[in-house]
């Protein structure tokens, strides 16, 4: 599905167009701003070698901070100082340092997004010869179309800690309370329709529960699945920006009306941790969002819907699916002067016993998914993961281009675009959906404001492919 023209620059390497220089300055500046967070980075000392790692702070991350001990006790050398950030915070942060060479971290939590242009520029090592000599690391277990989307050139440059596509959560027992049925691959309509049966706002109880938090990884992420099965998408296959297309504004209204009719009180502040939250404690019937999601939903010492919930494939419209690809994953900065102690760490927490640590210590419902596929064939995971590891594995292997757009893009991605524009343009197109679901602009404005935006980074990319043809 995915067609690169010539001149589009290789898994997004970065060209000077116009624009480029006020990327690289913003950047500089966020990295000045935030410069005093992180500390000097990774140090060695008589007591041995401290490396800093830059994490995001989601429940799998901080659930690898309280096992720490364990990794000391196998690597008494090396000392880990932790940065752990909101994700908007840790992108805006990570992509400042590495971009500028500002040195603060050894280890960096980044994704499918990040990894392939952050390796063409040089910025990230190339982890396939420290995998290659780690005995029983066994990258070929990865789940491949992860695996791929973190390789450049063949070569893993970032190794998973989980991967997920997304797909729709839902309670079994109030369901059938109601009399309700869920279908097996249900689309937006019906997802509306069985949202305003469940919705009870006089209860604080809401039919379906939403990303509205402004961030091309936070709204943007579930809304371009929307957008991408309604035949729509933020380009098309030469570079004319589409998000004021009738396909976009279809799928743009339904999201809007669906989270402000259904979804729950303050959407527009609600990304992936409120969300989980609501869900986890009974507050909501449905949540579409991240296969990730069970590893905290099904955990019954922190959530009181373990066990009632169901799982079937992202709500579709005119496509076969409509689920995302994505992966935090660990990497090595270019600028570490401790790459080893740095690699001591990452493979630990990437390799299957990390894993089975996690399931033995802290419960198997905790285990990070969508990694490695021998996660799923641990007889203590098979059992407690029965709900959902079939939809997960099937919702992941869904989430192609062909199997979730409507026609050819130039780039990769599915609920992103692979340029390293689309932070900026994803940021401010999502400050503009969340301030349409808080009531604060039209639908129709913000649509007006994002495809303003969307067109000024379509321009750069149409004059490069002029360019290309004005050469020949």
């Amino acid at each position: 599905m995915f067609r690169r023209p010539a001149a589009a620059p290789p898994q997004g390497r970065l060209r000077h167009r116009p624009g480029a220089g006020r990327l690289t300055a913003a950047l500089a500046t966020t990295a000045i701003a935030l410069g005093g967070c992180a500390g000097a980075g990774a140090v060695s000392s008589s007591d041995g070698t401290q490396i800093v790692v830059a994490i995001v702070s989601n429940p799998q991350m901080q659930d690898a901070i309280s096992l720490q001990d364990e990794f000391r006790r196998e690597h008494p050398d090396v000392d880990v100082r932790f940065v752990s950030l909101p994700e908007n915070e840790a992108r805006a942060k990570i992509t400042a340092s590495v971009a500028t060479g500002g040195g603060e971290f050894d280890v960096v939590m980044i994704s499918n997004y990040e990894t392939p242009m952050w390796a063409a520029n040089g910025w990230i090592e190339n982890l396939q010869p420290y995998i290659e000599r780690t005995e029983g690391y066994d990258d070929a277990d990865f789940v491949p179309n992860v695996r791929e989307a973190l390789s450049y050139d063949g070569d893993m440059y970032s190794v998973p800690f989980y991967g997920e596509s997304s797909f729709l959560a839902y309670r079994t027992d109030l369901f059938e309370q109601a009399g309700l049925e869920m279908p097996e691959r249900p689309t937006w309509d019906e997802v509306r329709e069985l949202a305003a049966e469940l919705h009870d706002p006089a209860q604080n109880f809401s039919g379906i529960c939403l990303r509205g938090l402004a961030g091309w990884g936070e709204v943007m992420a579930p809304l371009t699945t929307v957008m991408n099965t309604y035949g729509g998408g933020w380009f098309d296959e030469d570079w004319n920006a589409r998000l004021d297309s009738p396909e976009n504004r279809e799928a743009i209204e339904t999201y809007v009306d669906t989270v402000q009719r259904y979804g729950q009180p303050g959407a527009a502040t609600s990304g992936f941790g409120d969300c989980l939250t609501r869900f986890a404690q009974g507050q909501t019937a449905m949540w579409y969002d991240a296969t990730s999601m069970v590893s905290s939903v099904e955990d019954p010492s922190s959530s009181l819907v373990a066990g009632k919930v169901g799982y079937v494939p992202a709500p579709v419209a005119e496509t076969d699916a409509a689920g995302w690809l994505y992966t935090w994953s660990l990497a090595i900065t270019s600028t570490s002067q401790n790459k080893d102690a740095a690699w001591d760490f990452v493979s630990w927490m990437t390799d299957k016993e990390y894993i089975r640590l996690v399931g033995t210590e802290l419960g198997w419902e905790r285990v990070p998914p969508g990694s490695r596929l021998s996660t799923y064939e641990i007889p203590e995971y098979a059992a407690v993961s029965e709900a959902y590891a079939d939809a997960t594995l099937a919702s992941m292997a869904d989430a192609t281009q062909e199997r979730t757009m409507a026609a050819p893009v130039p780039f990769p991605g599915i609920q992103f675009v692979g340029i390293p524009e689309f932070q900026d343009l994803g940021t401010r197109v999502g400050q503009q959906m969340s301030a349409a679901i808080a009531g604060q602009v039209s639908v129709d404005r913000a649509i007006e404001q994002s495809q303003r935006y969307a067109e000024t980074v379509a321009e750069s990319y149409r004059a490069a492919a002029q360019d290309e043809g004005d050469d020949r």
